[in-house]
């Protein structure tokens, strides 16, 4: 008898930086049985779009190994760092089925991504191939079933990266917003304005 192949869940994002609600997240989907493991992807910085508030990639992944460092079923993924820019994610999901064919991967997206989600590069192959996961997120409202997608429930959470990097500037109140060790490395590297006077 063949061997279950081992499902895990690509959470992709700018983690800028990763706060407690997206390990929350990832650790629920986990416990919903929808997947054995979360892997919170890393996407990088887009050299045509730059940003003064996105850390650099180094930073931003440093920062991700901190957070899951530890926590069961939740691990790092780097590999859209290494992969030619654009970075699709139909290109990220094919590479890594090449580089674990024992493995079955699927895309956790949230419900705000998920009702433009006909506007993804290759968004009928992404459903068809890998299959979706969605998580609620508060304002946007999701079908009872679709073919190709698990509706998982899951903790809404009102913190954003925006509000901590607004919170870091002022220097008040974000360390408990953040996981563990996270909150020190922003200090030690003086990021997202971080002591700056």
């Amino acid at each position: 008898m063949e061997k279950p192949r081992r499902k895990i869940g690509i959470f992709g994002g700018s983690f800028n930086p990763v706060h407690n609600g997206h390990l929350s997240l990832a650790e629920a989907i986990c416990r919903s049985g929808a997947v054995d493991e979360v892997w919170l992807t890393l996407s990088p910085q887009n050299p045509f779009k730059r940003s003064k508030t996105l850390a650099a990639d180094r930073h931003r992944l440093a920062m991700l190994r901190l957070a899951a460092h530890g926590v069961e079923g939740v691990d790092v993924c780097d590999v859209e760092l290494s992969l030619p820019r654009p970075s699709y994610t139909i290109n990220t999901l094919t590479h890594l089925s090449r580089q674990f064919p024992d493995v079955e991967f699927k895309l956790i997206i949230g419900a705000d991504n998920y009702v433009v989600f006909d506007r993804w590069y290759e968004h009928e192959r992404l459903v068809a191939e890998y299959g979706l996961i969605v998580y609620p997120r508060r304002g946007f409202a999701l079908p009872e079933s679709a073919e190709g997608v698990v509706f998982v429930d899951a903790p809404l959470f009102d913190v954003s990266s925006t509000q901590i990097r607004e919170a870091i500037a002022c220097g008040a109140g974000f360390e408990a917003m953040l996981p563990c060790g996270v909150a020190d490395y922003i200090k030690q590297n003086k990021l997202y304005g971080y002591g700056r006077e």
